[in-house]
């Protein structure tokens, strides 16, 4: 059986992952020696019943909404079923492309590990939190997944989401650490293996977009944006008064996503009516086809 790289998405986020497809075997110098698979959130009638229900984040009872940006998270405990728990495989967020060879990934030496990620930054990664965007994982040892049934214990209030997504519910002397070059945050340079444009409002293809995920408003007495966040959301609903998204910091990483989707047009990956498609449902910056002319 060979490895499988499983990018789990949602419709806000197709284009990307089509993207990220395409970068996985176009930058490894052995692209037939692995698979690459999309995990569709439109295809999981499970997530689907739960629209408009409360579930378990963070301490908190929030509403599931299927529309969200992040709506495909869970996803990420799904491939070791869809591998019938064996071999290796690697699972991806949408947002992450291939800038060195993933291969040298999918064929490392895991030393007994059942699953290889990173640690979060910040706040969350003091507390011990692991992002999960990025997880090298082998199947056998992870026979206790079962995503969908996981998935329905934070409706009854028995999972946190937020201890689930962090790998807080793991044995934590399974689990060993990648490098962060393999889920490199919003930081491009010569050592990058997957570049990660984790942080949603600076999304180099969002940029002028209307916000349209959920911020984190978990209670907390500082910073006070989160009293801010709660109220805007009680007041305005979800998205509203959320702002807009921003140009990315790094004119390196805002190139780099360009080429790459001019690299895909170009081979037929994706098509310009696809993309006219995607910017009318603003998942798509209005001013691409300017932006590939200015990069030609």
């Amino acid at each position: 059986m060979k490895p499988c790289v499983f990018i789990h998405t949602n419709h806000k986020q197709h284009l990307g992952a089509l993207l990220s497809a395409h970068s996985l075997k176009a930058r490894s110098a052995s692209p037939d020696t692995f698979d690459v698979r999309l995990i569709e959130h439109k295809d999981q009638a499970f997530m689907r019943a739960r629209e408009g229900q409360l579930f378990l984040r963070d301490g908190d009872k929030r509403t599931w909404l299927n529309d969200d940006l992040q709506s495909f998270t869970p996803l990420r405990f799904m491939p070791p079923e869809l591998m019938g728990y064996e071999g290796r495989a690697l699972v991806i967020d949408p947002d992450i492309f291939a800038v060195g060879d993933v291969w040298e990934l999918l064929n490392r030496d895991m030393d007994g590990a059942a699953i290889m990620c990173r640690s979060k930054s910040g706040r969350k990664g003091r507390g011990g939190a692991l992002a999960t965007s990025v997880m090298l994982l082998d199947c056998a040892q992870l026979a206790h997944w079962n995503c969908e049934a996981a998935f329905n214990e934070m409706f009854g209030f028995e999972r946190d989401y937020m201890d689930w997504i962090s790998l807080k519910l793991e044995d934590r002397a399974t689990v060993s650490l990648l490098e962060p070059r393999w889920n490199d945050f919003d930081h491009l340079d010569a050592q990058t293996g997957l570049l990660h444009n984790t942080k949603r409002k600076t999304q180099p293809w969002k940029t002028g977009l209307p916000v349209d995920y959920r911020m984190a408003d978990t209670f907390q007495l500082f910073p006070p944006r989160h009293w801010f966040r709660r109220l805007r959301r009680t007041m305005f609903g979800d998205y509203g008064m959320a702002g807009s998204y921003k140009a990315h910091p790094d004119p390196a990483q805002e190139r780099f996503f360009f080429e790459l989707l001019k690299e895909c047009l170009e081979e037929g990956v994706v098509t310009e009516a696809m993309l006219r498609e995607e910017m009318q449902a603003n998942h798509l910056r209005h001013d691409t086809f300017e932006v590939l002319s200015s990069a030609a």
